[in-house]
Protein backbone atom coordinates (compact mmCIF):
# COMPACT_ATOMS: atom_id res chain seq x y z
CA UNK A 1 0.00 0.00 0.00
CA UNK A 2 2.92 2.63 0.56
CA UNK A 3 3.32 3.22 -3.16
CA UNK A 4 -0.17 4.37 -3.51
CA UNK A 5 -0.97 5.77 0.05
CA UNK A 6 -0.71 9.57 -1.02
CA UNK A 7 -3.31 8.71 -3.59
CA UNK A 8 -5.56 7.06 -1.02
CA UNK A 9 -5.14 9.34 1.53
CA UNK A 10 -5.89 12.43 -1.02
CA UNK A 11 -9.15 10.54 -1.42
CA UNK A 12 -10.21 10.01 2.29
CA UNK A 13 -9.31 13.34 3.21
CA UNK A 14 -11.07 15.16 0.94
CA UNK A 15 -14.11 13.10 2.54
CA UNK A 16 -14.65 10.38 -0.93
CA UNK A 17 -14.58 6.75 -0.86
CA UNK A 18 -12.06 5.07 -2.89
CA UNK A 19 -12.03 1.43 -3.95
CA UNK A 20 -9.18 0.27 -2.85
CA UNK A 21 -7.66 -3.80 -4.05
CA UNK A 22 -4.92 -5.52 -2.40
CA UNK A 23 -2.80 -8.86 -3.32
CA UNK A 24 -3.40 -10.68 0.11
CA UNK A 25 -2.06 -13.90 -1.20
CA UNK A 26 0.27 -15.08 -3.93
CA UNK A 27 1.02 -18.89 -5.36
CA UNK A 28 3.70 -19.61 -7.96
CA UNK A 29 4.96 -17.17 -10.05
CA UNK A 30 2.81 -13.98 -9.07
CA UNK A 31 3.83 -10.73 -11.10
CA UNK A 32 3.48 -8.89 -7.81
CA UNK A 33 4.10 -9.74 -3.72
CA UNK A 34 1.61 -9.37 -1.21
CA UNK A 35 0.78 -5.88 -0.06
CA UNK A 36 0.74 -4.97 -3.56
CA UNK A 37 -2.46 -2.49 -4.43
CA UNK A 38 -4.40 -0.60 -6.98
CA UNK A 39 -6.62 2.45 -5.29
CA UNK A 40 -9.63 3.81 -7.75
CA UNK A 41 -10.48 7.28 -6.91
CA UNK A 42 -14.03 8.82 -7.35
CA UNK A 43 -13.27 10.46 -10.40
CA UNK A 44 -12.01 6.75 -12.18
CA UNK A 45 -8.55 7.39 -11.85
CA UNK A 46 -6.34 4.50 -10.99
CA UNK A 47 -2.92 4.34 -8.82
CA UNK A 48 -0.94 1.43 -8.29
CA UNK A 49 -1.00 -1.95 -9.90
CA UNK A 50 -1.48 -5.55 -8.78
CA UNK A 51 -0.48 -7.94 -11.35
CA UNK A 52 1.54 -6.12 -14.09
CA UNK A 53 -1.12 -5.95 -16.52
CA UNK A 54 -2.53 -9.20 -16.45
CA UNK A 55 -6.15 -8.73 -14.75
CA UNK A 56 -5.77 -4.67 -14.18
CA UNK A 57 -9.14 -4.43 -16.00
CA UNK A 58 -11.25 -7.10 -13.84
CA UNK A 59 -9.72 -5.71 -10.42
CA UNK A 60 -10.63 -2.26 -11.76
CA UNK A 61 -14.06 -3.39 -12.28
CA UNK A 62 -14.06 -5.38 -8.96
CA UNK A 63 -12.77 -2.03 -7.03
CA UNK A 64 -15.44 -0.01 -8.64
CA UNK A 65 -18.02 -2.49 -7.88
CA UNK A 66 -17.28 -2.52 -4.01
CA UNK A 67 -17.35 1.05 -3.66
CA UNK A 68 -21.06 0.78 -5.14
CA UNK A 69 -22.37 -2.27 -2.83
CA UNK A 70 -20.04 -1.01 0.07
CA UNK A 71 -19.35 -4.71 0.62
CA UNK A 72 -15.54 -6.00 0.23
CA UNK A 73 -14.58 -8.88 -1.67
CA UNK A 74 -12.39 -11.74 -2.16
CA UNK A 75 -11.30 -12.64 -5.73
CA UNK A 76 -8.82 -15.31 -6.93
CA UNK A 77 -7.24 -14.78 -10.14
CA UNK A 78 -5.86 -18.01 -10.94
CA UNK A 79 -3.77 -19.42 -14.65
CA UNK A 80 -5.57 -17.69 -17.82
CA UNK A 81 -6.63 -20.35 -20.92
CA UNK A 82 -5.82 -20.82 -24.08
CA UNK A 83 -8.61 -18.35 -24.76
CA UNK A 84 -6.48 -14.41 -24.87
CA UNK A 85 -9.06 -12.40 -23.50
CA UNK A 86 -9.43 -14.58 -21.17
CA UNK A 87 -9.26 -13.32 -17.22
CA UNK A 88 -5.85 -14.79 -15.36
CA UNK A 89 -2.68 -14.48 -15.15
CA UNK A 90 -0.18 -15.47 -18.16
CA UNK A 91 2.72 -16.34 -15.81
CA UNK A 92 1.01 -18.96 -14.45
CA UNK A 93 0.73 -17.92 -10.99
CA UNK A 94 -2.43 -17.36 -8.84
CA UNK A 95 -3.17 -13.98 -6.38
CA UNK A 96 -5.77 -12.99 -4.04
CA UNK A 97 -7.31 -9.94 -4.11
CA UNK A 98 -9.11 -8.13 -1.59
CA UNK A 99 -11.39 -5.85 -2.39
CA UNK A 100 -12.83 -2.67 -0.60
CA UNK A 101 -14.10 0.54 -0.19
CA UNK A 102 -11.96 3.19 2.01
CA UNK A 103 -13.08 6.09 3.39
CA UNK A 104 -13.26 7.94 6.71
CA UNK A 105 -16.23 5.79 8.02
CA UNK A 106 -14.36 2.68 6.90
CA UNK A 107 -11.26 3.24 7.86
CA UNK A 108 -11.01 6.06 10.56
CA UNK A 109 -7.67 5.17 11.29
CA UNK A 110 -5.97 6.19 7.77
CA UNK A 111 -4.47 9.55 8.30
CA UNK A 112 -2.76 7.79 11.85
CA UNK A 113 -1.44 5.10 9.91
CA UNK A 114 -0.11 7.55 7.11
CA UNK A 115 1.44 9.67 9.76
CA UNK A 116 3.48 6.67 11.22
CA UNK A 117 4.29 5.43 8.36
CA UNK A 118 5.79 9.06 6.89
CA UNK A 119 7.79 9.32 9.92
CA UNK A 120 9.33 5.91 9.71
CA UNK A 121 7.38 4.60 12.40
CA UNK A 122 6.50 0.72 12.45
CA UNK A 123 2.82 0.32 11.81
CA UNK A 124 0.36 -3.11 10.94
CA UNK A 125 -2.89 -3.20 9.87
CA UNK A 126 -4.56 -5.99 9.90
CA UNK A 127 -7.83 -6.93 7.85
CA UNK A 128 -10.80 -9.92 8.26
CA UNK A 129 -10.64 -10.65 4.21
CA UNK A 130 -13.11 -13.81 5.20
CA UNK A 131 -15.53 -14.47 7.76
CA UNK A 132 -18.24 -17.30 8.78
CA UNK A 133 -20.02 -13.48 9.45
CA UNK A 134 -20.43 -11.74 6.28
CA UNK A 135 -20.64 -8.59 8.64
CA UNK A 136 -17.17 -8.79 10.05
CA UNK A 137 -15.10 -8.84 6.50
CA UNK A 138 -13.19 -5.48 6.20
CA UNK A 139 -13.22 -5.18 10.25
CA UNK A 140 -9.36 -4.08 11.11
CA UNK A 141 -7.07 -3.61 13.74
CA UNK A 142 -3.79 -0.72 13.69
CA UNK A 143 -1.17 -2.30 15.59
CA UNK A 144 1.64 -0.11 16.53
CA UNK A 145 4.60 -0.58 18.79
CA UNK A 146 2.51 0.17 22.05
CA UNK A 147 -1.39 0.68 20.67
CA UNK A 148 -3.92 -1.31 19.10
CA UNK A 149 -6.95 0.42 17.50
CA UNK A 150 -9.81 -0.83 16.02
CA UNK A 151 -11.88 -3.97 16.44
CA UNK A 152 -12.30 -6.94 14.45
CA UNK A 153 -15.28 -7.82 17.02
CA UNK A 154 -14.26 -9.52 19.56
CA UNK A 155 -11.58 -8.89 22.68
CA UNK A 156 -10.90 -12.27 21.89
CA UNK A 157 -10.16 -12.08 18.15
CA UNK A 158 -8.62 -8.54 19.10
CA UNK A 159 -5.93 -10.45 21.59
CA UNK A 160 -4.75 -13.28 19.98
CA UNK A 161 -4.65 -11.06 16.38
CA UNK A 162 -3.15 -8.39 18.08
CA UNK A 163 -0.17 -10.21 19.16
CA UNK A 164 0.49 -12.36 16.31
CA UNK A 165 0.21 -8.91 13.93
CA UNK A 166 2.99 -7.27 16.62
CA UNK A 167 5.36 -10.50 15.76
CA UNK A 168 4.75 -10.10 12.22
CA UNK A 169 5.44 -6.32 12.71
CA UNK A 170 8.61 -7.00 14.26
CA UNK A 171 9.88 -9.00 11.37
CA UNK A 172 8.79 -7.03 9.08
CA UNK A 173 6.54 -9.26 7.43
CA UNK A 174 2.75 -9.55 5.78
CA UNK A 175 1.17 -12.46 5.72
CA UNK A 176 -2.26 -14.00 5.66
CA UNK A 177 -3.62 -15.81 9.50
CA UNK A 178 -6.37 -17.97 9.99
CA UNK A 179 -8.43 -18.56 13.35
CA UNK A 180 -11.21 -19.89 14.63
CA UNK A 181 -14.72 -17.45 13.59
CA UNK A 182 -13.69 -15.95 17.26
CA UNK A 183 -9.97 -15.66 17.19
CA UNK A 184 -9.81 -19.50 17.77
CA UNK A 185 -5.95 -20.59 17.17
CA UNK A 186 -6.16 -23.97 16.19
CA UNK A 187 -9.74 -23.09 14.38
CA UNK A 188 -10.63 -22.12 10.88
CA UNK A 189 -13.57 -19.76 9.49
CA UNK A 190 -11.79 -16.30 9.69
CA UNK A 191 -8.57 -14.79 7.68
CA UNK A 192 -6.78 -11.93 8.72
CA UNK A 193 -4.58 -10.25 6.31
CA UNK A 194 -1.67 -8.31 8.56
CA UNK A 195 -0.29 -5.55 6.18
CA UNK A 196 3.54 -4.97 7.99
CA UNK A 197 4.58 -1.20 7.38
CA UNK A 198 8.13 -1.31 8.84
CA UNK A 199 10.52 1.28 8.16
CA UNK A 200 12.69 1.61 4.95
CA UNK A 201 15.84 -0.72 5.12
CA UNK A 202 18.61 1.76 5.53
CA UNK A 203 21.80 1.94 3.38
CA UNK A 204 24.72 3.45 4.95
CA UNK A 205 27.28 4.40 2.44
CA UNK A 206 30.86 5.12 3.66
CA UNK A 207 32.93 7.41 1.69
CA UNK A 208 31.83 10.37 -0.43
CA UNK A 209 32.51 9.77 -3.24
CA UNK A 210 31.16 9.76 -7.24
CA UNK A 211 29.85 6.10 -6.97
CA UNK A 212 28.58 7.03 -3.45
CA UNK A 213 26.06 9.19 -5.80
CA UNK A 214 25.28 6.76 -7.97
CA UNK A 215 24.59 3.82 -5.48
CA UNK A 216 22.40 6.44 -3.37
CA UNK A 217 20.57 6.85 -6.31
CA UNK A 218 19.98 3.35 -7.34
CA UNK A 219 19.40 2.63 -3.77
CA UNK A 220 17.00 5.28 -3.55
CA UNK A 221 14.95 3.76 -6.36
CA UNK A 222 14.74 0.33 -4.19
CA UNK A 223 13.10 1.77 -1.09
CA UNK A 224 16.28 2.33 0.81
CA UNK A 225 16.49 5.19 3.68
CA UNK A 226 20.47 6.14 2.35
CA UNK A 227 22.77 8.11 4.66
CA UNK A 228 26.13 9.00 3.00
CA UNK A 229 29.14 9.43 5.64
CA UNK A 230 32.75 10.85 5.52
CA UNK A 231 35.01 12.52 7.71
CA UNK A 232 35.59 15.10 5.29
CA UNK A 233 33.35 17.66 4.94
CA UNK A 234 34.49 19.60 1.93
CA UNK A 235 33.43 16.55 0.44
CA UNK A 236 30.41 15.01 2.30
CA UNK A 237 27.84 18.08 1.71
CA UNK A 238 23.84 18.15 1.02
CA UNK A 239 24.51 19.02 -2.44
CA UNK A 240 26.46 16.24 -3.82
CA UNK A 241 24.12 13.67 -3.08
CA UNK A 242 21.13 14.84 -3.16
CA UNK A 243 19.19 11.04 -3.57
CA UNK A 244 20.40 11.17 0.07
CA UNK A 245 17.76 10.64 2.80
CA UNK A 246 21.28 12.35 5.29
CA UNK A 247 24.43 13.12 4.94
CA UNK A 248 26.83 12.86 8.14
CA UNK A 249 30.31 14.11 8.73
CA UNK A 250 31.93 11.83 11.38
CA UNK A 251 34.21 9.02 11.32
CA UNK A 252 33.12 6.22 9.83
CA UNK A 253 33.48 3.70 12.98
CA UNK A 254 32.38 6.51 15.67
CA UNK A 255 29.27 7.19 13.60
CA UNK A 256 28.88 3.34 13.32
CA UNK A 257 29.68 2.76 16.77
CA UNK A 258 26.42 5.28 17.41
CA UNK A 259 24.26 4.38 15.04
CA UNK A 260 24.32 0.91 17.19
CA UNK A 261 24.07 2.58 20.42
CA UNK A 262 20.58 3.83 19.15
CA UNK A 263 19.53 0.53 18.00
CA UNK A 264 19.44 2.31 14.57
CA UNK A 265 20.62 -1.07 12.65
CA UNK A 266 19.01 -4.47 12.27
CA UNK A 267 19.23 -6.94 9.19
CA UNK A 268 17.69 -5.23 7.11
CA UNK A 269 20.50 -2.45 6.91
CA UNK A 270 23.37 -2.63 4.16
CA UNK A 271 26.73 -1.12 4.56
CA UNK A 272 28.48 -0.13 1.48
CA UNK A 273 32.31 1.09 2.33
CA UNK A 274 33.39 2.49 -0.78
CA UNK A 275 36.40 4.71 0.75
CA UNK A 276 39.16 2.39 -0.22
CA UNK A 277 41.71 3.99 2.57
CA UNK A 278 42.61 2.19 5.15
CA UNK A 279 42.55 4.59 7.84
CA UNK A 280 38.82 4.73 7.27
CA UNK A 281 37.51 1.02 6.19
CA UNK A 282 39.93 -1.06 9.13
CA UNK A 283 38.25 0.53 12.45
CA UNK A 284 34.92 0.38 10.55
CA UNK A 285 35.25 -2.94 9.54
CA UNK A 286 36.31 -4.10 13.08
CA UNK A 287 32.68 -2.89 14.30
CA UNK A 288 30.76 -3.95 11.30
CA UNK A 289 31.80 -7.39 10.74
CA UNK A 290 31.34 -8.16 14.43
CA UNK A 291 27.36 -7.38 13.76
CA UNK A 292 25.88 -10.47 13.61
CA UNK A 293 22.51 -8.78 12.92
CA UNK A 294 23.86 -6.84 9.58
CA UNK A 295 22.47 -7.94 5.85
CA UNK A 296 25.22 -6.89 4.15
CA UNK A 297 28.25 -5.25 4.42
CA UNK A 298 30.37 -4.93 0.60
CA UNK A 299 33.65 -3.67 0.56
CA UNK A 300 35.18 -1.43 -2.79
CA UNK A 301 38.62 -1.93 -4.02
CA UNK A 302 40.95 -3.77 -6.29
CA UNK A 303 41.91 -7.35 -5.53
CA UNK A 304 45.34 -6.25 -3.97
CA UNK A 305 43.66 -3.96 -1.71
CA UNK A 306 40.63 -6.53 -0.29
CA UNK A 307 43.96 -8.88 0.36
CA UNK A 308 45.91 -6.27 1.76
CA UNK A 309 42.91 -5.33 3.71
CA UNK A 310 42.17 -8.95 5.07
CA UNK A 311 45.39 -9.17 6.28
CA UNK A 312 44.75 -5.79 8.13
CA UNK A 313 41.50 -6.77 9.82
CA UNK A 314 43.07 -10.64 10.72
CA UNK A 315 45.92 -8.60 12.78
CA UNK A 316 43.60 -6.57 14.17
CA UNK A 317 41.45 -9.99 15.76
CA UNK A 318 38.88 -10.63 13.51
CA UNK A 319 38.08 -14.60 12.73
CA UNK A 320 37.86 -16.51 9.22
CA UNK A 321 34.19 -16.60 9.77
CA UNK A 322 34.49 -12.89 10.68
CA UNK A 323 36.06 -11.82 7.52
CA UNK A 324 33.63 -13.76 5.05
CA UNK A 325 30.56 -11.95 5.80
CA UNK A 326 32.46 -8.97 3.77
CA UNK A 327 31.28 -8.90 0.34
CA UNK A 328 34.51 -7.39 -0.99
CA UNK A 329 35.19 -6.64 -4.31
CA UNK A 330 31.88 -5.23 -3.72
CA UNK A 331 29.44 -6.22 -6.07
CA UNK A 332 28.41 -8.93 -8.66
CA UNK A 333 30.55 -9.38 -12.17
CA UNK A 334 28.49 -7.65 -14.72
CA UNK A 335 31.35 -5.90 -16.00
CA UNK A 336 30.63 -2.63 -14.87
CA UNK A 337 32.86 0.28 -15.13
CA UNK A 338 31.17 3.29 -14.78
CA UNK A 339 29.66 4.66 -11.17
CA UNK A 340 25.78 4.31 -12.40
CA UNK A 341 27.04 0.84 -13.72
CA UNK A 342 29.15 0.30 -10.43
CA UNK A 343 25.93 1.25 -8.61
CA UNK A 344 23.97 -1.89 -10.70
CA UNK A 345 26.11 -4.49 -9.50
CA UNK A 346 26.47 -3.43 -5.68
CA UNK A 347 22.27 -3.39 -5.64
CA UNK A 348 22.53 -6.94 -7.82
CA UNK A 349 24.51 -8.20 -5.27
CA UNK A 350 22.35 -6.79 -2.15
CA UNK A 351 19.02 -8.32 -3.96
CA UNK A 352 21.12 -11.60 -4.81
CA UNK A 353 22.15 -12.12 -1.00
CA UNK A 354 18.68 -11.29 0.49
CA UNK A 355 16.75 -13.50 -1.93
CA UNK A 356 19.03 -15.91 -2.22
CA UNK A 357 19.65 -15.57 -5.86
CA UNK A 358 22.67 -16.95 -7.67
CA UNK A 359 23.12 -13.85 -10.34
CA UNK A 360 23.67 -15.86 -13.34
CA UNK A 361 21.06 -15.22 -16.58
CA UNK A 362 17.30 -16.54 -15.95
CA UNK A 363 17.76 -17.98 -19.40
CA UNK A 364 20.42 -20.10 -18.11
CA UNK A 365 18.50 -21.64 -14.84
CA UNK A 366 16.15 -23.82 -14.27
CA UNK A 367 12.86 -24.18 -11.87
CA UNK A 368 10.77 -20.60 -9.99
CA UNK A 369 11.73 -17.53 -11.17
CA UNK A 370 10.95 -15.86 -7.70
CA UNK A 371 13.27 -17.09 -5.03
CA UNK A 372 10.85 -17.89 -1.64
CA UNK A 373 13.85 -18.08 0.55
CA UNK A 374 16.81 -15.63 1.31
CA UNK A 375 20.15 -16.75 2.10
CA UNK A 376 20.89 -16.46 5.85
CA UNK A 377 22.97 -13.09 6.26
CA UNK A 378 26.40 -15.21 7.75
CA UNK A 379 26.61 -17.38 4.64
CA UNK A 380 29.08 -16.29 2.20
CA UNK A 381 28.79 -16.20 -1.39
CA UNK A 382 31.67 -16.40 -4.24
CA UNK A 383 31.37 -13.02 -6.22
CA UNK A 384 33.63 -10.80 -7.56
CA UNK A 385 33.95 -7.79 -9.33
Amino acid sequence: MRDVLDELVSVWRTGGTAGVATVVRTLRSAPRQAGAAMVVAPDGAVAGSVSGGCVEAAVYELATEVVGTGQPQLQRYGISDDDAFAIGLTCGGIIDIFAEPVSQSTFPQLGAVADDISAHRPVAVATIIAHLDPQRVGRRLVIGEQTVEGSLGSSRADDAVGDDARGLLAAGSTAVLAYGPDGERQGTGMEVFVSSHAPRPRMIVFGAIDFASALSRQAAFLGYRVTVCDARPVFATAARFPAADEVVVDWPDRYLRAQLAAGALDSRTALCVLTHDAKFDVPLLEVALRLPSIGYIGVMGSRKTHLERLERLRVAGLTEPELARMASPIGLDLGARTPEETAVSIAAEIIARRWGGGGRPLGAVDGPIHHQRARPVHEPTAHQR
